[in-house]
């Protein structure tokens, strides 16, 4: 993800940067990518230092996520700031607020928001009426260096709370309404994570409305990928699906850029003629702006630089993002003590 905001900077009006940071090699290789025009810096402290930055990229892993984010305000910058916003819903809540202090702009990255045909899904799932069925999943089948990130990540967060926040997210924007109790389980599938850890969970939120959700996440070599991309929201009317035939083919579910490929939508409507039968076949809706991975953080950086010089109000951009962390950690709980965790 670094690396994909980094291309954006790199080539967006707007954007000049004074300099990469990364503890191993990966900011040597991407200066090269660039151009090795960049700075380079092993410290993250020192780079703000020296940089004096008016904006800040974060995209390490979940456990420094907050410190980096308040001491980059701390020093007046504007952040983009990976999803989760931090490992814990008190130092989401601390970033929320140090952003505030700093009077700066905080943008999460939650991709999935500037995604045209994400945003079509979930407007779509408004004409389907109350309550909906909201189930999704993305299962990935990783080995290599894949693997190894996620094996690194989840020394932080559990898949269904790293990954979760994306589709907890959508499923907050489709009901509008306060979600009421979670569930979850989950099964710890190979000895190289912690004893404690898990790499698969699946969970179930209910909502005031008497909707319904569930996501699954599994990271891993013995991952299967049947069935790794699973994207619809069912109400009394009918249903919307994604329906990604390239993006779910085999080989593809520890792909990046084919988890943000929707390819087309299928909408179903459960309006019934005289005879019983379906009044209407179900109709397609071929996508035409499709971006891709790049496209996607371009656009991501593109509203984060607007926000800054347009003084956008993010309030209830940032109220989301710390609310869908809360609902995943209370599901991650779930897993962890085997009881129903009943939301305030």
């Amino acid at each position: 993800m670094g690396a994909s905001h980094a291309l954006a900077y790199h080539h967006m009006d707007g954007f000049s940067i004074v300099g990469l940071v990364s503890g191993g090699d990966s900011k040597q290789v991407l200066n090269e990518k660039l151009g090795g025009a960049y700075p380079l810096f092993a410290d993250y402290a020192e780079a703000l230092e020296q940089t004096r930055p008016d904006a800040v990229c974060i995209a390490t892993y979940p456990d420094t996520h907050e410190q980096f984010a308040i001491m980059a305000f701390e020093k007046g910058c504007h952040v983009f700031i990976e999803k989760p916003l931090a490992d814990t819903i008190e130092g989401a809540e601390r970033v929320a607020a140090a952003a505030r202090k700093a009077g700066r702009k905080l943008v999460v990255g939650y991709i999935l928001r500037h995604h045209p045909s994400w945003v079509r899904f979930i407007s779509l799932s408004g004409q389907l009426g109350k309550p909906l069925v909201m189930r999704m999943n993305l299962n990935q089948q990783s080995h290599g260096k894949t693997w190894a990130v996620h094996r690194n990540l989840m020394n932080s967060l559990s898949p269904i709370v790293d990954c979760g926040v994306h589709y907890v997210d959508v499923m907050c924007q489709m009901t509008r309404c306060r979600p009421t109790q979670v569930s979850a389980i989950g099964a710890r599938l190979t000895e190289e994570i912690p004893v404690g850890n898990y790499n698969y969970g699946q969970l179930q939120i209910r909502f005031e409305d008497g909707s319904v959700g569930w996501y699954e996440a599994g990271w891993g070599p013995m991952m299967s990928e049947t069935a790794f991309f699973v994207k619809d929201v069912i109400g009394p009317k009918g249903c919307v699906s994604i329906v990604a035939r390239e993006a779910a083919g085999s080989g593809k579910s520890d792909s990046v850029e084919a988890h943000t490929k929707t390819e087309s939508l299928r909408y179903h409507s459960a309006v019934l003629n005289a005879d019983g039968n379906f009044r209407e076949p179900d109709s397609w809706i071929n996508l035409e702006d499709e971006p891709d991975h790049n496209e996607l953080c371009r656009r991501e950086q593109a509203f984060f630089l607007r926000s800054i010089r347009e003084d956008l109000d993010l309030s209830d951009a940032v109220e989301d993002a710390v609310n869908s962390l809360r609902i995943v950690l209370a599901c991650d709980e779930s897993v962890r003590t085997g009881r129903v965790i009943y939301l305030k």
